[in-house]
């Protein structure tokens, strides 16, 4: 017979069951000691075995509305603007945080701009094999992301294809002006986005402009709601054909920016086709921290996420945090729901 206490803890839970109240049963260290001493159990142990059978056993599933007070709860640390839009893509069942608010897009832009991209593959007027020719004029600015610029200062030939995944995997901002000029200007991603139905993601300007001025970035913006309807459209396939969806999805899928936002929290080997954006900080203020795109659960579900931290004082563990913590959140819901 053990002498013990009863000890209730209010602790957070992090894997899908918000604020739980957890009554452990306090067993004295001596009567432990006494009776178990041959296998040298401790107090310790014995909390984290109940904790353990307690939230495998007895946790409920949140309901939407819990989850969205934990994406608000999460969005503090930011310490800014913070848009949330997360939707499980076979059921169109979404939870959101300020999806309506523009937030600058910054690099997530790319992603309309590859789309509209492939939409001329499919139809003719661009051949993904097709050689561009890319000069030192094409470049961005020192100061911005361009991969192509450092391996080739003088410039080089670089085929559609080439170009598309140095924009989506590697965030080339020089490989994102060149498609640019080729689909005749920001006006054509915007005419692209129409015909989907899409109207809450604006593409306005081109890479070089948002390097020149740090308020420019905010021409280019984008609702979390109008993302995750992209997202979805892109999962779909409206628009693409079935090679060029599998295609950008395939370079999404090996972006190689990013790895604590999205994809930060979740199981290693995870799918996530995703798209960044990032600003930088200047005179300690981030104007976009942003990650987007399509997870892909255990069972084979697809959750498009699309999270934009603007305007945030926190340093840039702190931002992407945020993302990955809203991003795990959204995982565990829809994972304990199905169970």
């Amino acid at each position: 017979m053990f002498v013990g206490s009863i000890v209730e803890l209010s602790l957070p839970q992090p894997v899908g069951c918000g604020f739980i109240h957890l009554t452990m049963l306090v067993v004295h260290v001596k009567d432990l000691i006494r009776t178990f001493r041959p296998v040298l159990f401790s107090f310790r142990f014995v909390g984290l075995a109940v904790l353990t059978f307690y939230c495998n056993g007895f946790c409920a599933t949140i309901s939407g509305v819990e989850l969205q007070k934990r994406f608000e709860v999460i969005a503090k640390a930011a310490n800014g603007k913070v848009g949330v839009a997360v939707e499980l893509l076979e059921t169109k069942e979404s939870i959101v945080l300020n999806d309506q608010e523009r937030f600058p897009m910054q690099s997530v832009y790319k992603l309309p701009i590859g789309m509209a991209v492939l939409q001329r593959v499919d139809e003719g007027t661009l051949k993904l094999e097709q050689l561009i020719q890319v000069t030192t004029n094409d470049f961005v600015t020192n100061m911005q992301h361009s991969p192509i610029r450092d391996a080739h200062p003088l410039g080089a030939e670089l085929s559609v294809s080439n170009l598309l995944r140095q924009m989506v995997s590697e965030s080339d901002g020089t490989a994102c002006d060149v498609l640019l000029r080729l689909l005749g200007g920001p006006a054509s991603v915007g005419g692209s986005l129409r015909k989907l139905g899409l109207t809450n993601v604006v593409v306005a300007t081109t890479e070089k402009e948002m390097g020149q001025d740090e308020l420019v970035q905010y021409r280019n913006w984008a609702a979390p709601e109008g993302l995750t309807r992209l997202l979805r459209t892109l999962h779909e396939g409206p628009g693409l054909s079935v090679p060029s969806r599998e295609l950008l999805l395939r370079f999404l899928s090996e972006t190689s920016t990013g790895p604590r936002r999205i994809k930060g929290l979740l199981p290693v080997g995870t799918p996530v086709a995703h798209k960044t954006g990032s600003s930088g900080t200047v005179n300690n203020l981030a104007r976009a921290t942003n990650d987007a795109g399509i997870v892909t659960l255990p069972d084979g579900r697809h959750v498009a996420i699309a999270v934009f931290v603007s305007d945030s004082a926190a340093d840039e563990a702190t931002r992407e945090a945020v993302i990955a913590k809203i991003s795990r959140a959204a995982w565990d819901y829809w994972l304990e729901k199905a169970r």
